[in-house]
Order: C-alpha cells, then structure tokens, then sequence
C-alpha cells in the first residue's frame, strides 16, 4: 500500500473532476490524504480519503462577487494563496511523507514541495492544457497584462516566490507546464490538440462513477423526455433565465424539466411551477444525465464534459472564463447549440431543444464522441497511469 497525497483548492470545479480517481485509488488499497480547506472535509472523506487541512484564502466558492474582475489581480488571488498554502503544506506532511502527490492546476505548491523531497508528482488537470506554441500564440495576451505596473510587479513576485523556495524554473513554465498530467477533459474540447505534448500530457477524459455520495434521482415513471437545466455552483442567480426556462419547457407536452437554481434565487421569485416541473437548489447532475434527453448548460468544463459522456445533446448558455469557448467548441462539434443568456429567451430555448433531439446527426455525432471517451480510459486508466508511476 502506498500513500498517496493529493493537493487541491476549496472550488468544486478543481475537486469534483479529479473524485472518482482518489475513490478508485482508495479502492485499490492505497492510503490517499488529501489536501484542502477544512470545508471540504465532508467531500474528502466521503470518497474514503484523509483530510490534511490548511486554510485557503481564496474566496468563498459560491460567490462571484468576491473575485474581482481584472485579471491581473485574479491571478493576484492566487498567487498570494499559493504562496500562504506553501508552508501549510510542508508541515502537514513534514512527518507524513507520501509516496506521490498528485495535484490540481491551482495547486502549484504540491509541485514546489514535492521538488523540494524529490517527491514524484502528477498533474490531474479538470481543464485545457499548453499546447506547443501555447506561450508564442497568447503572447500578445501576456505581454499586454505585463505592461501595467500592476502585471509587473505581480510577474515579479510570483518570480520571488519560486526563488524563495529554491526552485530553478521561472514561475510561468513550473505553474503551466507539468512534466507529467493526467488530463481529465474530452481531448474532444482541447484547443490545438494535435499540437499537445503526449510526453507530458495524457488524455484521460472525465473520470466519471457511481458518485452514490451525491445521491441520486429517479425518473419519473410517465415523463416521455427529460430535460435538465443547470447553471452549475458559482453562477446561479439568473431568476430571470429560470423564468425563461419555465415558459420554454413547463407544461411542453411529453417532456419533462427539472431545474436547479442554486441557492441565491428564492422559488417563490420564479412564479407558478408547472406540474410537469421540479424545482431543487442542488442535483446529482451526472445521475441525472444518464436519464436525460437535453440538457441546458452553463458549458463549464465539468458540465460540458459529463454531457458527452452521457450523449445528451445540449443548449449552452455560458456565463464566463472558459464558458464561451466550450459552448463554441460544442456548436462545432454537431451537439450543442450556443444561446447567450440575452438570446436564451422561451422561444429560442424551445426551438434549440426541438431542433437538437429532433436531429438523428446529433444523435449519432454524440454516440460517436462517447464513443471516444471511453477509449480515452476515464478513471480505470487514470488509476493505472498512477500505479505505474509509483512502480
């Protein structure tokens, strides 16, 4: 049995992708700690992992409103919180060494402990990765946030950092290029994937299981359809999209919708619910894909992800970041139709919902795509790429 240690931020979209691998390493026999804020204890144990705590400054998951909107000062947010996990993360496993550490994107200082204890490591990455070209195609990006005395003197201390601690690397090659991940998105949804390094990047695809921890949801015996509508945890409050929503699909003979808002939009805000529809604050999304015929989406990566792994075809409404780009990819790839949440009116949403389960191409284009995931691996292959590199 080894240990195994895996260093993660307090955010469901940098934990959740990665769950069913610790679960399956777990599974195997290995001890498997796992790093994070305490609020994560619950998720951690759950899939028989160790909670090792250390208090994370980011921003309360859940609240947009507490990232500000620059982007120097987001990547600001991060830094100063890698540089406070640091130490946490020394002395929580000074005494507890681990075989391996595996770690999230936004996890740099697994990878500047482990090259400290010339620890083997991993990278599991719940989003896209560089491709060759990556740093001379966004140049013009990184030169433009350079060029402000903000972007430089955070470009100079995230450099200090690293210096500190005795790493021999520049910042922007150690945080953003790996020697060795595990990627954990469709190959299907990378940009240039031709062009990504299989010497340090796999492609493993989303690591998907019973999540029996989530709970579960059961179709009802008469709905003929089911539609799921889900803006994931962080943008939720969109009264205005749900009652959109509701016009679209409520009452829409032989379907059936469920709708989740979050925890920021009272119910009682969205009007009379029809009979055909069910209201919830939070879902077991992926138990409820395996049902469904349609699914509204913000098109984040997890979302986007477990919609072609369970080959339902999708409206995607994104909200931010990556969002966009995913719903574009989507479009193109023959199984989703973009709406902006100013288009996503009842009409529009109704018309893309007939048109993409109405199309045999979308159907097939999806068993197609599902079909290369499970090629990719998902969390079997994950958990043997693992044990063989502790062997």
């Amino acid at each position: 049995m080894s240990h195994i240690a895996m260093v993660s931020i307090p955010a469901p979209g940098h934990v959740n992708p990665s769950l069913e691998v610790i679960a399956e390493l777990v599974r195997r026999g290995h001890r498997v700690t796992y790093a994070n804020d305490p609020s994560y204890r619950d998720v951690v144990t759950s899939v028989g992992a160790e909670l090792k705590p250390y208090a994370s400054t980011l921003p309360v998951p859940g609240d947009p409103d507490g990232w500000p909107e620059d982007t120097i000062a987001q990547l600001d947010v991060f830094l100063r919180d890698n540089q406070a996990m640091t130490p946490q993360l020394r002395h929580a496993y000074d005494d507890d060494r681990p075989d391996m550490f595996l770690y999230d994107i936004g996890a740099a200082p697994a990878r500047v402990v482990a090259t400290q204890w010339n620890i083997p490591i991993i990278q599991l990455s719940p989003t896209y990765v560089a491709w060759d070209g990556y740093e001379s195609d966004m140049a013009p990006l990184f030169d433009q946030l350079r060029s402000t005395p903000e972007g430089a003197d955070y470009y100079r201390r995230a450099q200090q950092w690293l210096d500190d601690e005795g790493i021999e690397a520049t910042h922007e090659n150690f945080v953003g290029r790996p020697d060795t991940c595990l990627v954990l998105v469709p190959r299907a949804l990378q940009p240039n994937a031709d062009r990504v390094d299989p010497a340090h990047y796999t492609f493993v695809g989303p690591c998907t299981g019973s999540r029996a921890q989530q709970g579960t949801w059961q179709r009802p015996r008469d709905a003929e359809n089911v539609v799921l509508v889900s803006l994931g945890s962080a943008f939720t409050n969109q009264p205005a999209f749900y009652r959109e929503c509701l016009k679209a699909f409520g009452d829409l003979p032989g379907w059936h919708l469920v709708l989740q808002i979050g925890k920021h939009v009272d119910p009682a805000d969205l009007g009379p619910i029809p009979v055909n529809t069910e209201v919830h604050t939070w879902v077991p999304q992926l138990d409820i894909l395996r049902q469904a015929d349609a699914f509204v989406t913000h098109a984040g990566m997890g979302g986007a992800a477990e919609g072609l792994t369970c080959a339902v075809p999708m409206i995607a409404v994104p909200q931010a970041v990556d969002q966009f780009s995913n719903a574009d990819r989507l479009a193109e790839l023959g199984v989703a139709r973009r709406l902006d949440t100013d288009q996503a009116t009842a009409q529009a949403l109704r018309e893309a919902l007939l048109d993409l389960t109405g199309d045999p191409r979308v159907a097939e284009r999806l068993r197609a795509l599902q079909h290369e995931l499970q090629i990719e691996g998902g969390t079997k292959r994950a958990a043997d790429l693992i044990e063989a590199a502790l062997r």
